[in-house]
């Protein structure tokens, strides 16, 4: 039961990465600034950057869907884990760069958390 919920939650956060990323390619301004403070919708020079950080969010979701299909449940659990440090290292510049509480905790902080929850169910099931 804990693996198939923890399983659950990888799909999830891997189908939310995809789905974020191809967003943030394919309409950046909609994502401006991930809860960076200053970043503009009309920002021009940003929106390149946007998209890259959108390719590099579709890249690991696929790779959860991946590992799902030809991995043991603790090498995703490993994965997920792991790349919990993502989110969270995004919190913490959210943070230090004086952005919005909100975004860096409930966005990114929640996202890290239920990563490791998820990794651990996967390692413990």
């Amino acid at each position: 039961m804990i693996t198939t919920i923890a399983t659950v939650l990888a799909g999830l956060i891997g189908a939310g990465l995809v789905f974020m990323g191809g967003n943030g390619v394919t309409r950046p301004q909609t994502a401006t600034g991930f809860g960076i403070p200053g970043a503009r919708p009309d920002d021009r020079a940003l929106l390149p950057w946007l998209r890259v950080k959108g390719l590099r969010e579709i890249a690991p979701g696929v790779f959860v869907f991946v590992l799902m299909l030809v991995a043991t449940t603790s090498v995703l659990g490993w994965y997920m884990v792991v790349f919990a440090a993502i989110p969270a290292g995004d919190a913490v510049v959210i943070l230090r760069s004086g952005g919005p509480k909100a975004i860096a905790y409930g966005v990114h902080a929640a996202t890290a958390l239920v990563m490791l929850v998820s990794g651990i169910g996967l390692l413990l099931g």
